[in-house]
């Protein structure tokens, strides 16, 4: 349409028009685009959990049971025993009263933050978190203070001078455990002693840390160490580490009822197919019981990505995880690396504006179980060559 050409033309212009890499096979460490075979460093299925027989084989099991789609939001006719069953799962999994599948980590976020914080709220948010939050907070019509990337002191100071103000009913913070550009780990210990002193709830968006931090695999508390009194929100995903598809809100039993009633992207979306949340639970189970192999060679493999890359004089930022930025600043920069890694038969497209700040692009690569020290390798050759 006419309407839409200068916008179109525009963001040609800044290089930043999206077009999409259709894959023709499944998820691993090698994925098939256009025919050709490309390693692939681009996917957040950590543990290479996708395609694991016991997860499709209760998904078909689930699928020939129950059929595919739910018909209906979980309030109409749509809450199936699978979807029953994972909420049991998650909340005895992240120790926590319950728990809430929503569709999406997005749907979970922008649901979840306007039902806790309101216009008489105050809400303290890492400059850096996810988008989903971002947007949470601007349904949620409270006000919001912006604290620098994982900056204690300046989080601090926000908290003392938001006490002052005795018409606040609620002070909330929210910040990613694994920040997803940047791939480094939030203060949580400091930030929960900030939380005490100043009487703020805590909810951490563990999208990234799920399965992949703690010796469990229970995420940013269990990395931390921290035991959960049951007052800290926790978000996650069932798409990422787990391997499926979903996300959600685990925490103290009367919130949960209170998202049912009144989380919006909950209440009025169809629920996850059943087939879909029989497969998380066997996911879940596997990553409880089964993953530390899995685990272990995925920290392999970043550690073995990152070093390579920091010996070969690479900006990965300050990244603790499996996701490893390569900080190449503008965008026409980031694009022409990404283009030779394609070139190369290897898949990591470059991340631009609006994802990260102008100045601030790069290739994010994620690395996973499946990696072999051979597919590492290849990537740290192909770009010692540039």
């Amino acid at each position: 349409m006419k309407e839409f050409e200068a916008e179109i033309k525009e963001l040609k212009k800044k290089n930043l028009l999206r077009k999409f890499a259709c894959i023709e096979s499944s998820l691993g460490s090698k994925i098939s685009i256009n025919g050709q075979t490309f390693v692939n460093f681009s996917s957040n299925d950590y543990l290479n959990l996708s395609n694991h027989p016991k997860i499709l084989k209760a998904a078909i099991t689930a699928l020939k049971k129950y059929g595919l789609g739910s018909g209906s939001s979980r309030l109409l006719s749509g809450t199936f025993k699978p979807h029953v069953k994972l909420e049991e799962m998650i909340a005895r999994y992240k120790k926590t009263q319950a728990a809430l599948v929503f569709n999406t980590g997005y749907a979970a976020n922008t649901g979840i933050i306007p039902v806790i914080a309101g216009p008489d709220a105050v809400v303290f948010s890492d400059e850096l978190n996810h988008a989903s939050i971002v947007d949470g907070l601007r349904l949620s019509k409270a006000k919001v203070e912006i604290y620098k990337h994982k900056d204690v002191n300046h989080l601090a100071h926000l908290l003392k001078s938001s006490s002052k103000i005795k018409t606040v009913r609620r002070r909330l913070i929210i910040t990613d455990t694994v920040f997803s550009m940047d791939g480094d780990i939030a203060p949580l210990p400091d930030i929960l002693h900030l939380c005490k002193k100043y009487k703020a709830l805590l909810m951490i968006d563990d999208a990234h840390g799920t399965g992949v931090l703690g010796k469990t695999g229970r995420g940013g508390l269990e990395h931390f160490g921290i035991e959960n009194t049951g007052s800290i929100i926790q978000m996650g995903t069932l798409s990422k580490a787990v391997g499926c598809f979903g996300a959600f809100i685990a925490g103290p039993g009367d919130l949960i009822d209170l998202l049912i009633s009144r989380a919006r992207s909950f209440v009025y979306s169809t629920s996850i197919p059943p087939a879909i949340a029989e497969a998380c639970t066997m996911a879940i189970d596997i990553i409880e019981s089964g993953s530390v192999e899995r685990r272990k060679k995925l920290w392999r493999n970043r550690q073995r990505l990152y070093e390579g890359l920091q010996s070969l004089g690479y900006d990965t930022l300050n990244s603790e995880t499996p996701i490893i930025p390569v900080l190449t600043g503008d965008v026409k920069r980031a694009l022409k690396i990404s283009e030779y890694l394609y070139r190369e038969k290897i898949f990591a497209p470059a991340i631009r504006p609006p994802t990260v700040p102008d100045g601030k692009c790069r290739i994010r690569f994620s690395v996973t179980a499946a990696h072999t020290s051979e597919d590492i390798d290849r990537v740290l050759e192909v770009l010692k060559k540039l």
